[in-house]
């Protein structure tokens, strides 16, 4: 069990009261242990055990960029905010959703129950790539100057994916879209009734994960007209 997997059972739940608190302990030990040890930091983005592992990529992410999902498969288990992470991509085509993220503190007074700082988040962007065996790649993008950089920033917010040593560029991020998302699922044609409903289900749920504030009010509305 990876320490990933105790993070995401303990956000879910899924551990009883004295469970929780004796895995909190041990974690918390781990962590004193190992300090910044890289292997805390690396995600596998995959199930189970495919041979290519042995050979994956690594994708690394600045605590600014929070990845949400990596070939349709939910990374946001393992988000902790402002920590930077390493993510393990088998080689070949992959496609990684992410926000940018960036704070900045507030001037002046600051009322009681205000926020003390100014967080500016992207829409979710999309980056598609070919990976190659044991390359490491890297986000790079402008780092803003002020405030009101950082504002505009993240309102039109692009990356590429770089190598390591930033000489080659393998992608440029986009927009990405819940519709974009519904047309990459593919739904079985055929088969019992209740996979096609479960591949349905499946599909609404990873666009509405992605869709922001504005479309899904719209579909909402469509839903209950």
């Amino acid at each position: 069990m990876s320490i990933f997997h105790v993070l995401a059972a303990l956000k879910s739940g899924a551990l009883k009261a004295g469970q929780s608190a004796r895995f909190i302990l041990a974690f918390g030990f781990l962590v004193a242990t190992v300090g910044c040890s890289s292997t805390l930091t690396r995600v596998e983005t995959w199930d189970g055990e495919p041979a290519a592992a042995a050979n994956a990529a690594t994708l690394k992410a600045p605590g600014s960029i929070q990845v949400s999902r990596i070939n349709g498969r939910n990374m946001s288990n393992f988000l902790m905010d402002d920590l930077a992470l390493d993510y393990a991509l088998l080689p070949g085509e992959n496609e990684v959703i992410f926000t940018y993220k960036t704070i900045w503190a507030k001037s002046g007074v600051v009322e009681n129950g205000e926020s003390k700082v100014h967080v500016y988040t992207s829409e979710p962007r999309v980056v598609r790539f070919d990976a190659e065996q044991d390359t490491v790649y890297r986000f790079q993008f402008d780092q803003p100057a002020s405030r009101s950089e950082a504002e505009q920033m993240a309102e039109d917010f692009v990356a590429t994916v770089v190598t390591v040593d930033g000489e080659k560029v393998v992608a440029e991020s986009s927009v990405w879209t819940p519709a974009v998302a519904a047309e990459r699922t593919p739904i079985p044609e055929s088969g019992p009734v209740g996979a096609a409903e479960g591949s349905a289900l499946d599909t609404l749920k990873s666009v509405w994960a992605t869709a922001t504030e504005e479309e899904k009010k719209a579909f909402l509305r469509w839903a209950f007209e």
